[in-house]
């Protein structure tokens, strides 16, 4: 297959659910780390921030690194922010891994933020590079990879990359994107954007309509880990171009979003569809089919279209999340998804303007305090550059209030905030800009920050 003109584009990733105290207005923010790009450092943060239990942070950014990748993207790399040995010092960058493209079988340009599990192992995905047969721009770059990375068993030592799966780009999926997620018996899901042998509406230049996967880890040690598509997206009715960030709930069913398809009368942009919120349900036998059921279809008007995955719960069990756009005077919005009598339903909790200064265009799911308040980046605000804010749930009549905590400047400080943010302990948030610091790319080179009271 051909992806020639398959456009190379920022990274729009999905959030993780976190508990954390609950927050108060005027937060102050601070870059830990503003990546330089070059072939010794990274550019363009692929998605938000994971900590360790010794409180490292750990990303991946889609440009920069010292891999030698053809046509106008780099390679990409993660890395590792350590904090300061004393109050107020600088964090401390280590590059963990530089990808090397198709050429070694290796990954290309990380495609959302990472996982990490009890050993301390690290897990992503890549949209392009790995084994497969994929062509960009005349040449073979690989369909996308998952990769695992382990820390080095002796003190200072090097972390070591195994890619666990490369996409052949038929119907086991192409160009994954977003976080990937684990069950209890440490199984990853994540999607693709494209592939799964489903779909020719999606969109005329592009072969099919992406998948959700399972990768299963081997039985046997040394092993290989097994890939398998439990649902391939058709387009027209049913969803297209699946986000990543999927949630899982106790009885191991899925739970995510296509941000196109669903509605064939709804366009925006370059889609057809506003795209779904949807639920895989696990089969009733082994090796059975998932049943897949439309929670809701977003027409474009007041509920909003293209949603960015990144569902979280709360504790009764209501889903919430995004969507970047719907309406003639909406530029997105944050809604939740109540069962009632096995009928789903949708109820908009707030509307973005996106007039003067005020934010716009969430691209990133959510996170969510110990009281039930939501937090997440979006666009727009007083400079344009992006967002930190907070929607609580304390008025009269269960009406939400959002609180902008941050507006970005759009210079040192960083711009266009696109990725999960993450709580620590203390309650303050962290996360990444796609832009702006103090790296010599033309809009910055991106940051890693924090926000606190």
């Amino acid at each position: 297959m051909n992806l020639n003109r398959i456009p190379i584009r920022p990274w729009l990733l999905a959030v993780i659910l976190a508990l954390a105290p609950t927050a108060s207005a005027e937060w102050k923010e601070k870059v830990l780390y503003s990546f330089q790009g070059g072939s010794s450092d990274g550019s363009t943060p692929a998605g938000g921030v994971v900590f360790d239990s010794l409180g490292n942070l750990y990303g991946a950014t889609s440009g920069g690194g010292s891999g030698s990748c053809a046509g106008f993207f780099q390679c990409g790399m993660v890395y590792q922010l350590s904090p300061p040995a004393q109050k107020g010092g600088p964090w401390t960058e280590t590059v963990l891994h530089n990808f090397q493209g198709n050429k070694s079988g290796d990954g290309t340009s990380p495609g959302g933020g990472l996982v990490i599990d009890k050993a301390g192992n690290l897990y992503g995905t890549t949209g392009y590079g790995g084994t497969g047969g994929c062509v960009l721009l005349g040449s073979k770059e690989g369909c996308g990879t998952v990769y695992e990375l382990s820390p080095p068993k002796v003190k200072g030592g090097a972390w070591t990359e195994k890619v666990l799966y490369s996409f052949k780009g038929g119907k086991d999926g192409y160009v994954p994107d977003g976080d990937l997620v684990f069950d209890s018996a440490g199984n990853l899901y994540g999607a693709t954007l494209f592939g799964g042998g489903k779909g020719t509406s999606c969109n005329s230049l592009y072969q099919y309509c992406g998948t959700v996967f399972e990768l299963s880890p081997p039985q046997q040690k040394g092993g290989k880990w097994t890939e398998k598509v439990l649902h391939s997206f058709a387009g027209g009715t049913d969803g297209a171009t699946p986000n990543g960030g999927l949630l899982l709930d106790s009885k191991g069913a899925i739970y995510g979003t296509a941000s196109t398809g669903g509605n064939q009368g709804c366009k925006t942009n370059d889609s057809i569809g506003c795209g779904t919120a949807f639920e895989l349900r696990p089969p009733l036998t082994k090796d059975g089919a998932w049943p897949e059921r439309k929670l809701h279809v977003f027409t474009g008007g007041n509920d909003g279209a293209n949603p960015n995955g990144g569902l979280i719960f709360d504790a009764k069990g209501a889903i919430y999340g995004t969507a970047g756009g719907g309406g003639a005077v909406s530029e997105g919005i944050i809604f939740q998804l109540t069962e009632r009598g096995g009928t789903w339903g949708e109820t908009v909790l707030h509307r973005f303007s996106g007039s003067g200064n005020a934010p716009c265009c969430p691209l990133a799911g959510l996170v969510s305090d110990a009281s039930g308040n939501i937090y997440g980046p979006a666009l727009g605000g007083v400079s344009g550059r992006g967002i930190v804010f907070r929607l609580k749930n304390a008025l009269p009549g269960g009406r939400w209030s959002l609180t902008v905590l941050y507006n970005f400047t759009g210079t040192i400080d960083g711009h266009w905030p696109e990725a999960r943010l993450t709580f620590d302990s203390a309650g303050n948030l962290y996360s990444t800009t796609q832009g702006g610091g103090s790296g010599s790319c033309q809009n910055g080179c991106g940051t890693v920050f924090e926000v606190s009271q």
